[in-house]
């Protein structure tokens, strides 16, 4: 989707040149790249000017940001997917459980890209998928997307420093300690594409933080926030202490409670990619999981 930015230069970005000042709010080597194909894309006081053209205090610098990358082929399907939140850089949504999040082998329309494809696309908006924060097909929850390459660069350099906080309601099983910390490294199954499992010797770093805020049935209702984003991180940890979530059809497939995991991305918080606002969104609980606490 194609932006336009404005920009008013303060005493302290005075004497940077453009190429600094755009670095500085974020835009990639990759995004600066891109522009250099749109001779308009950068204008000071309505006057062209390139990359090394020095700034002043007061002055009004414009970018113009063109879409450069295609919608790569998604099939828009319309569905129900909750919005949160929506502005011209990110649209954060409600992903519904048993959604995957990408197409891929058996699943062509039936993904969250699918949804948003046909959502954006009724509003006249074209861009590509662009998912900050992934959910596994039976979590449900907040997640973000970026509209445009310079929310979506911001944003993943957020994520890679752990500057999005995120936290979870997960429900598991047995009764946990009233709070914890999970540290164990986690790393691919051999042999297997997507089981993940604790490895002190060969695993990435991991860590998980949970407290429990209440229990019943011989379950108990975690809230979890996560320092890193490894695959299946909740679920191997929780497994790993011996509390696995029921109803997980690859690490504990125990269905007499609930129909998929009860794992919920219930909030996050993180600052807004252009304007810098803190932005603070929850996503209500879940039906399944309400029910049974």
């Amino acid at each position: 989707m194609n932006r336009i930015l404005n920009y008013t230069i303060s005493d302290a970005d005075a004497g940077m040149i453009v190429l600094d000042f755009l670095r500085k709010q974020g835009f990639s080597r990759h995004i600066l790249t891109a522009m250099k194909a749109d001779k308009e894309a950068l204008s000071v006081n309505d006057q062209k000017v390139g990359g090394r053209t020095i700034l002043c205090a007061g002055d009004h610098f414009r970018v113009r940001l063109l879409e450069t990358v295609s919608p790569d082929g998604i099939i828009p399907a319309s569905m129900d997917i909750p919005v949160l939140y929506e502005d011209e850089d990110i649209l954060v949504v409600n992903k519904p459980a048993d959604m995957p999040v990408h197409p891929s082998i058996g699943n062509y329309t039936n993904t969250l890209a699918n949804g948003i494809a046909a959502y954006l696309e009724a509003k006249g908006e074209i861009c590509p998928f662009r998912c900050i924060n992934r959910l596994d097909r039976d979590t449900s929850g907040a997640l973000i997307l970026a509209k445009n390459a310079l929310s979506a660069a911001v944003l993943s350099v957020q994520m890679r420093n752990r500057q999005i906080r995120r936290t979870y309601l997960a429900v598991v099983q047995g009764i946990t300690h009233k709070s914890g910390t999970i540290t164990a490294p986690i790393s691919r199954v051999t042999d297997s594409v997507i089981e993940r499992h604790v490895d002190f010797q060969n695993g990435e770093s991991a860590v998980t933080h949970y407290q429990c805020l209440e229990t019943k049935n011989n379950l108990s209702l975690l809230e979890i926030h996560l320092e890193t984003g490894r695959t299946h991180q909740i679920r191997v940890h929780m497994g790993y202490i011996g509390h696995p979530l029921p109803a997980d059809y690859l690490y504990n497939p125990v269905y007499d409670t609930f129909k998929r995991q009860p794992l919920h991305s219930l909030q996050l918080e993180f600052r807004h990619p252009i304007t810098g606002q803190e932005m603070c969104l929850m996503a209500p609980v879940p039906e399944d999981i309400s029910k049974v606490f």
